[in-house]
């Protein structure tokens, strides 16, 4: 099998392993700044798909409202048992401070020492696919680098307003010539089987946070 063979297979298996629900959502034709605006009930389907495609991609998702990032994230660590956590640039400093009130608990910023990776990494997002279940990251401020990736966990602040029905509608609004990260879910291998192994080879989690 090629090297194309094999990334087909995998792009079957993986439209195969989404769930067949029935739904459709409403995915404008004329991609770009004529595209009709959606309407609340519209954008509340496709904020429910997003959540359900990142849960059976193996995140973990929270709904919480804006004045709740702080308790949500501060939950969302503690949970993990995370000690140190890696904070990019432009991110709002809000978010750890609930956390970061903890005398053994330690916000890591600017370049990582792969020899002392922190045990989490908080970020923002460029933008999120509903349909595929997908966040977007193009190192803009808050997001950070792909080698701050590294970290076992990693916990997502999504805003409604940047969840788009579809990819092309998130690729009209984010500029290819920056470092495009696509992130479908924690490290999720697939056994001889073929069945999904979410936690049992690797302990990488990612937790969604929609801001509603």
């Amino acid at each position: 099998m090629t090297s194309r063979e094999e990334i087909l297979r995998r792009v079957r298996d993986g439209l195969k392993a989404l769930p067949d629900d029935g739904r459709t959502i409403p995915v404008p034709r004329n991609y770009g700044r004529n595209a009709p605006e959606l309407t609340a009930e519209d954008r509340a389907e496709i904020v429910d798909l997003f959540a359900e495609r990142m849960k059976h991609n193996g995140a973990q998702v929270h709904r919480i409202t804006e004045q709740g990032v702080g308790d949500s994230v501060a939950g969302a660590l503690r949970s993990h048992n995370v000690a140190s956590v890696l904070a990019p640039d432009g991110l709002a400093e809000d978010w750890l401070a609930e956390w970061a009130t903890g005398a053994e608990h330690r916000v890591v910023s600017g370049p990582i020492d792969p020899a002392e990776v922190p045990d989490a990494v908080l970020t923002a997002c460029a933008g999120a696919v509903a349909d595929s279940g997908a966040i977007v990251l193009d190192g803009g401020p808050g997001q950070g680098t792909r080698g701050g990736l590294l970290p076992n966990c990693h916990v997502c602040v999504v805003q409604v307003g940047q969840i788009d029905p579809s990819l092309p509608d998130v690729l009209d609004k984010i500029d290819p010539r920056r470092p495009i990260t696509w992130v479908g879910g924690p490290s999720a291998p697939v056994d001889p089987e073929k069945e999904r192994a979410h936690g049992r080879h690797s302990m990488r989690q990612l937790v969604v946070l929609i801001v509603e």
